[in-house]
């Protein structure tokens, strides 16, 4: 006959202490407290206590948590200890329905988490996918200025499509760019929402056959009003050279390199200001602006043309950057770009021809890139000299040279007609 243990008070209980209470390392006790078989007090050295029920379900011995003591009372743990039992007489077993209510629970708890609260996780978490700081923050902003206001308080799982509207349709005909960078965002967050047990079902800022069907066709989705101002062809020339004779000062001056060096290479402004010794092979004049720092994130090598490495090694090595700021750390995008705006806005030659706004610096890619057609350079040429993907994925996996050699001459063509090099009887344009 198995013993019985003798039934404790609650002040007994309350006394009740372990052995080698204080000892690092010492092993948790276990305390029968009577009053219902199987119910005991564990005891940690620590001085933790937590109320522990043993019982054999289906021929099996279990150890059921009911709670911390003293948060859980003598007379409550007694109480619990008989309900658990009485399931076990039942055929069932308490534990497991135990964890199934909490895991009911904590489904239940997911599936109320607000907009608000996914986006605070979604920010922290694929935001760095984006690289740039500059692009985290212009991505979160646009979603605490457009998104969060009608949608923040909505738990996530109840949001539909015409909540999605009530969010999109207000920029989609005066700012289309930015309502379907919106939409694609709002999208990826449900999307990690899903993937995180935070909802179920189709997601409502879907595009095709969804939104797609709902909203009007913009009267210019992708046209000019998306493209950044750029220089005419004509007017690089006289652009480049008013930049180098310039009188410039402070910020302006420091910005005067880099955007020279951007309009020589025809990169993105941040891959640019970014340069570090360490890339630039003046040996080879190559320059090899890691993934990291490419859109792509695929490393991109640059043919240097001859006045691109004269300006490279007109420049002070003071640290790790080809163009640090006043204050030795990376620039900023400000530097070229408001160089730019400032020689461009007073002077309509440096005006698009398109769109009449004062050419930015993004637009010189634009520039070169109308200089290659109107020079008959191939297609897959000037592409590769922009780090643009060509062709199909079938194409790309097959055309893997990055055609450097052959990017070599453009590039010093390219240079030659901006810096108004003349041509001579021995230098040939490759067309």
């Amino acid at each position: 006959m198995p013993r019985v243990a003798k039934e404790l008070a609650a002040l007994d209980v309350k006394r009740l202490k372990h052995p080698k209470e204080g000892v690092k390392g010492a092993a948790p006790v276990t305390v029968a407290v009577g009053g219902v078989a199987g119910l005991c007090l564990q005891l940690t050295p620590t001085g933790g206590r937590s109320w522990l029920l043993r019982v054999t379900v289906h021929g099996r011995r279990r150890e059921m948590g009911l709670g911390p003591y003293p948060e859980v009372s003598l007379a409550e743990a007694k109480d619990a200890a008989r309900d658990a039992k009485a399931l076990v007489r039942q055929g069932l077993d308490p534990l497991a329905m135990k964890q199934k209510a909490k895991a009911e629970a904590m489904a239940e708890a997911a599936r109320n988490i607000t907009f608000s609260k996914a986006l605070d996780a979604y920010c922290e978490v694929k935001l760095q996918e984006l690289g740039s700081q500059k692009n985290r923050d212009a991505a979160e902003n646009m979603l605490r200025t457009y998104a969060e206001p009608t949608l923040g308080k909505l738990p996530v799982a109840d949001i539909g499509t015409r909540d999605v509207l009530l969010v999109v349709q207000p920029l989609w005909t005066d700012k289309n760019a930015t309502a379907h960078r919106l939409r694609s965002r709002i999208e990826s967050i449900l999307d990690w929402c899903t993937a995180n047990g935070h909802r179920e079902g189709d997601n409502p800022a879907r595009w095709k056959g969804n939104l797609k069907e709902l909203l009007p066709k913009p009267p210019n989705p992708t046209g000019a009003k998306d493209r950044k101002p750029a220089l005419s062809v004509d007017a690089a020339p006289e652009w480049f050279m008013a930049l180098d004779a310039a009188d410039l000062k402070g910020q302006h001056f420091l910005g005067r390199p880099p955007l020279k060096l951007l309009a020589l290479t025809a990169l993105r402004n941040s891959e640019a200001i970014g340069a570090r010794w360490d890339e630039i092979d003046f040996e080879n004049g190559i320059w090899t602006v890691p993934a990291e720092r490419m859109k792509m994130k695929q490393a991109h090598r640059v043919p240097l043309s001859a006045q691109a490495i004269e300006l490279l090694q007109a420049m002070p090595r003071t640290g790790d950057l080809v163009f640090p700021s006043a204050t030795g750390k990376p620039m900023t995008s400000g530097y070229t770009s408001h160089l730019m705006k400032e020689l461009c806005t007073p002077d309509k030659r440096f005006h698009d021809p398109v769109s009449g706004l004062p050419a930015v610096p993004h637009g010189l890619r634009a520039t070169f890139r109308q200089w290659c057609a109107e020079q008959n350079y191939p297609r897959e040429l000037a592409e590769a000299a922009l780090a643009h993907e060509v062709g199909n994925a079938v194409e790309r996996a097959y055309q893997r040279s990055d055609v450097l050699e052959r990017r070599r001459g453009l590039m010093q063509a390219w240079a030659d007609f901006v810096t108004m090099v003349p041509l001579t009887s021995n230098v040939v344009r490759i067309g």
